[in-house]
């Protein structure tokens, strides 16, 4: 006779516990365990993804040296990461961003965040998205005389929404179908990354270590650090997304503990992982000058296609496809969990609908509502076929601004006072990462800002697109903040670290 796991149903109570004590009832499954937790992050994050998305524009800008900025830009993101550990733990609710604001600062504060940050996240389903088309075009229809393929625009529109709309079906599906797809996605791209990397720097390398310092003509007659400098978006586009790890905290066991582990786990592997990935590629390019000139828009492909043949090629992009599936799922649960505890607290127009779940525990509304956008804007790039990386740069400078608002909220309540009380803690080191991880996101949000000056080809409006999308937004969440007042409609707690913090601490020294 089998007897239920009496740890696993303490731990389980205890969670539920903790939850009550911030003021809510649990009402998802907890059904994402540390793996899926952790493939939840890193999927989003995916090293696979955004090094073949962003492979082509890092060598044209700066040459391979531009693979600097991936451990450059994965230090300061893994300040970010700590900081937002020491606050899940003891805030492991829902919503990740909006919450920790909420808790740290006040309502007001984590509208302006929250809305912010829901930008960007919905144009990152987009842009990862859209980033796929051409990958499942060389899939489809790549041939070995022409591995690489372009996508037209029709392509482009048809793929994209196929590729958002089967997501949005996984996710409907439940808890156990995400972290189900997420490990499966997560063994692929460790497997894809790790073989074939090592593959083609060991068996295929057809380039000497040295390009990694060697500018390649990039600079033309001038400095080579601006150049560089400009290349950092290699890094800032790539990392992004162990914050999914936090939004899912109700739906994890453990969380506290769990998922601060998840995010730093999500960063560290991925930059890691990023690495090999780029390197691998630049190894075994067979013609990295014609990269590095922007002859070749589309080198993945062509550089699988002449390492491990049609068939290989095809293989790889499958696990690329898989990858590319998994992050847009990813990003739909990130944001749809924010959203549905945004509007559990009533702080979104349409609350009372969007804060419904399902018979299954699923927040379904809010699903279905966060993909409108995205698909808007997909057949607004149907058109403008242009628009992409101006769209992506728009989605990073917001997801900047919102992570730093969390640490700035975070500093805020330390020098008031807080210390952080749950079981992810960096004691005194605590303020000096809180310090650094703030300098580093505002000279992230200083580059993504920056208008591009480098061509007279482009209108004034398109030159400074990523700072005017983004104070768009921003004005219309303050204008909505000012006039509707969301905040004042909802009672749920606030501005209370210190309180909960010395709650927690009551609450552990009575256990012991």
């Amino acid at each position: 006779m089998s007897h239920p796991d009496l740890s696993t149903e303490r731990a389980g109570h205890s969670d539920d516990d903790h939850l009550r004590a911030l003021g809510y009832e649990p009402q998802l499954d907890r059904k994402i365990n540390l793996v899926a937790n952790f493939a939840l992050g890193f999927l989003y994050l995916s090293p696979m993804v955004s090094v073949v998305a962003i492979f082509g524009l890092g060598l044209t800008q700066a040459g391979a040296a531009s693979i600097f900025w991936i451990l450059i830009v994965g230090l300061g993101m893994l300040l970010v990461a700590l900081v937002f550990g020491e606050i899940v733990s003891q805030f492991p609710i829902a919503g990740g961003l909006y919450q920790w604001t909420r808790r740290l600062w006040n309502g007001r504060a984590a509208w302006l965040m929250s809305w912010i940050y829901i930008g960007g996240i919905t144009v990152g389903i987009t842009s990862t998205a859209l980033f796929s088309s051409g990958f499942i075009a060389s899939l489809l229809f790549g041939t070995a005389e022409e591995p690489s393929l372009e996508a037209s625009p029709l392509q482009t529109l048809i793929i994209t929404l196929c590729v958002i709309g089967v997501a949005l079906l996984f996710n409907l599906s439940g808890g156990k179908a995400l972290a189900r797809i997420s490990q499966i996605g997560l063994a692929g791209e460790l497997i894809g990354i790790i073989a074939v990397g090592f593959y083609l720097m060991v068996f295929q390398r057809k380039n000497d270590w040295s390009v990694f310092f060697d500018a390649m003509g990039t600079a033309g007659d001038g400095s080579y650090f601006g150049v560089f400098l400009g290349a950092s978006l290699v890094g800032l586009y790539m990392f992004y997304g162990f914050e999914a790890c936090g939004e899912v905290a109700e739906e994890t066991p453990n969380p506290a503990r769990s998922v601060p582990r998840a995010m730093v786990l999500t960063v560290c592997v991925g930059a890691v992982a990023a690495v090999f990935a780029f390197a691998g590629y630049i190894m075994a390019a067979p013609n990295l000058a014609q990269i590095v000139s922007g002859e070749e828009t589309n080198p993945i492909p062509g550089i699988l296609q002449s390492s491990l043949g049609t068939f290989g090629m095809k293989c790889f992009l499958v696990i690329v496809l898989i990858s590319f599936l998994a992050g847009v799922m990813g990003q739909q649960t990130a944001v749809s969990r924010l959203v549905y505890s945004f509007a559990r607290d009533d702080m979104f127009p349409g609350s009372h609908i969007i804060a419904k779940t399902s018979d299954s525990h699923l927040p379904r509304n809010a699903l279905l509502i966060t993909n409108v956008l995205p698909v808007l804007l997909v057949i607004y790039v149907y058109f403008s076929p242009d628009a992409l990386f101006r769209i992506a740069a728009f989605q990073m400078l917001a997801g900047y601004c919102a992570f730093a608002i969390v640490i700035l909220a975070a500093l805020r309540a330390r020098i008031r006072g807080w210390r952080p009380a749950g079981q992810f803690s960096l004691g005194r080191w605590g303020f000096l990462a809180n310090i650094g991880a703030l300098l580093y996101l505002l000279a992230g949000m200083v580059v993504l800002g920056k208008p591009d000056l480098s061509t007279d080809a482009l209108p004034w409006y398109d030159q400074w697109i990523a700072l005017l999308g983004f104070s768009i937004v921003a004005a219309t969440g303050i204008a909505y903040l000012l006039i509707a007042k969301p905040h004042r409609r909802s009672r749920a707690p606030e501005g209370d670290a210190i309180e909960v913090a010395d709650k927690l601490r009551r609450g552990a020294m009575a256990s012991d």
